[in-house]
């Protein structure tokens, strides 16, 4: 998608752009952070690059490093401005991850003890051994 029209259909080149509203937490050259207007707990907030760029494996360095330099920001601003107990970073990659934009961006989320949310995860197992090594020597000879 070129830039010209990932401005027109990516909402979030539309927030960046001043298009759509957003409660905007800050905003520098190269990321905007602002409130999730669909938050898992109140004051999630998301950080995107100002690059459009779909998916987080596809980030170039230099953009993906102020991008976790703002979400690092953010998070330590929940901890310190909302006395959040905890704080959760997420990046959902592509949509069978539940990427629903198609922009990358990082959630931050702050967490409260009280807070009610839990996450809907349910750890499994590897068959034996043999797998867990198999599945290992694969990924690792991808990082050739």
């Amino acid at each position: 998608m070129s830039g010209s029209e990932s401005s027109r259909s990516c909402v979030f080149c539309r927030i960046i752009a001043g298009e759509l509203p957003s409660n905007r937490l800050f905003e520098d050259d190269s990321v905007i952070a602002f409130l999730d207007i669909a938050p898992i707990v109140k004051g999630h907030a998301l950080v995107v690059p100002r690059t459009h760029v779909e998916l987080f494996t596809e980030v170039p360095a230099d953009v993906l490093r102020p991008l976790m330099e703002g979400a690092q920001r953010v998070a330590r601003a929940m901890v310190r401005g909302l006395a959040a107990d905890g704080v959760n970073v997420f990046v959902a990659n592509g949509a069978s991850a539940g990427q629903v934009v198609p922009h990358v961006h990082v959630h931050v989320i702050p967490r409260f003890r009280d807070d009610g949310h839990r996450w809907n995860w349910a750890a499994g197992r590897y068959g034996d051994a043999a797998e867990a090594k198999a599945l290992c020597e694969r990924i690792a000879a991808a990082l050739q």
